[in-house]
């Protein structure tokens, strides 16, 4: 493992923890904001940012083993699988606290998010290997 792929693993590490953090805090002591952000509710514009750095820190992490561009779109696909049953996870987690409630919608807005962000990955990793 190169320095470069240690760093992004620390990095996906702390967004991980990050990521936990913010979907299983409580923060009714906030002041409350806006419902709604151009007219799409603020909560899911909210979900959409936070999981969409999720693919691309993961394939970062892990880009040494992709050497082929089969193994890229298997390796893009397999990372946002991954992100799914973490996005599913953190809505079924929620749905057993007091103070937070499990959204299907919120987990829509996660998979948009990290379907995005997993293309322009794939997207990304073709135009730099074409280069190269």
């Amino acid at each position: 493992m190169r320095k470069h792929n240690l760093v992004s693993l620390i990095l996906f590490i702390l967004y991980l923890a990050a990521l936990a953090w913010c979907c299983f805090g409580n923060f009714d002591d906030l002041p409350k904001v806006q419902k709604s952000f151009f007219g799409i509710a603020t909560d899911k514009v909210v979900h959409f940012i936070m999981f969409f750095p999720f693919p691309i820190l993961c394939f970062q992490s892990f880009s040494f083993a992709v050497r082929k561009q089969r193994t890229a779109f298997l390796a893009t696909i397999l990372v946002f699988f991954l992100g799914c049953l973490v996005a599913a996870g953190t809505e079924i987690g929620q749905s057993y606290t007091s103070y937070r409630s499990g959204d299907p919608m919120d987990f829509g807005a996660d998979v948009l998010s990290m379907a995005i962000s997993s293309v322009l990955c794939l997207i990304c990793y073709l135009i730099y290997r074409k280069k190269s």
